[in-house]
This record gives structure tokens, sequence and C-alpha cells, in this order.
């Protein structure tokens, strides 16, 4: 989601649970001070490597399981999708051009998130805390998809279920 004076914050949806995390991209030192330079690095919240960093941080201590692939739009923030890779074992795909249904899952979340950051205002002015707090409504906000359990209920069901291993029991 971005937002004025080129504000951003990352959004990441597990498909399944709807589950979100939303991941604040704060600015790099200098923007604002430095002058912006042809091919020069990204000073706003999402330039790719401040992208990449803060997914490879809020991915790291999910299970493996739950980080196997994600699916980009092609946005430059995300052209460093081959470090990203490196780093966490995340097999990237990109959505086809102007094809927003492929990454439904993500696309209506946004338009929920517009309830909270609308377009035009300047996302830096919410905390890391409030950023949170937002995730946790829609993580506990009940959907229809889910049989009206909440995405945290979904996901929490999703880590049990594989975390139990061994053979089945008789009872």
């Amino acid at each position: 989601v971005i937002g004025l004076q080129r504000s951003a914050i990352g959004t990441l949806v597990e498909r399944t649970t709807r589950f979100t995390m939303l991941i604040p991209l704060p600015r790099e030192d200098g923007y604002g001070v430095i002058a912006r330079t042809k091919n020069g690095p990204a000073l706003t919240g999402y330039g790719a490597v401040t992208m990449t960093d803060a997914l490879t941080r809020t991915l790291r201590p999910l299970p493996p399981l739950l980080r196997r692939s994600l699916t980009w739009d092609r946005g430059k923030e995300l052209s460093d999708h081959a470090r990203f890779t490196a780093r966490t074992g995340v097999e990237i795909y990109f959505a086809d051009p102007k094809s927003p249904w492929q990454r439904g899952t993500n696309e209506n979340t946004n338009g929920l998130l517009r309830q909270y950051f609308p377009k035009g205002t300047d996302l830096s002015r919410w905390s890391a805390r409030d950023i949170a707090a937002i995730a946790h409504t829609l993580n506990t906000r009940p959907r229809k998809t889910l049989g009206w359990k909440t995405p945290a209920e979904a996901f929490t069901e999703q880590l049990r279920s594989l975390e139990q291993t061994g053979v089945a029991t008789t009872n």
C-alpha cells in the first residue's frame, strides 16, 4: 500500500487463511536530504532493498511449509527478488501484467486496508504499533469464506496441523 511522500506499508496475506501481516516500510537514511540521482539508491520505504530486508525479517519466523512461495505484481520495489529467494528459499512468481485477479486475496486485503489508510495520506504517520493493531483487527474479523472463522483462528489451526506428525490415531 503506497501513500503520500513515497510512504509505504507492505502486505503479506496467507492465501488459504487470509491471515495478514503488515510490514512498515520506513524511509531510508537520507530521504529528503540527499538529492535523488538517476539509478541511485531508493531511499523511499518501498525501495527494492528495503522491501527485501523487511520481507525477510517478517517471513523468517514462519514454518518452512508456510513460506514456500509468494506471488508478486511487477513493481520495481520487488526487483530484488533473486536476493530475497537466496536469503529465504521462498520461490517468487509474478502475476501477469494488468492481471490483479491473479493476486485476488492480496488485492482484496489492500482494499480492506484503505478503510484504515485512505488514499492520499502519508502512511509514515502510523507507528509500527498502530499498524500491528490494524493487522490484529483484520485477523480477528470473521470471514464468510472461512466459515465465519477469523483468519487468526484459521491460521492457528493450520499451524497446529503442521506441527502434528506421526501416525494417525484410532480414537
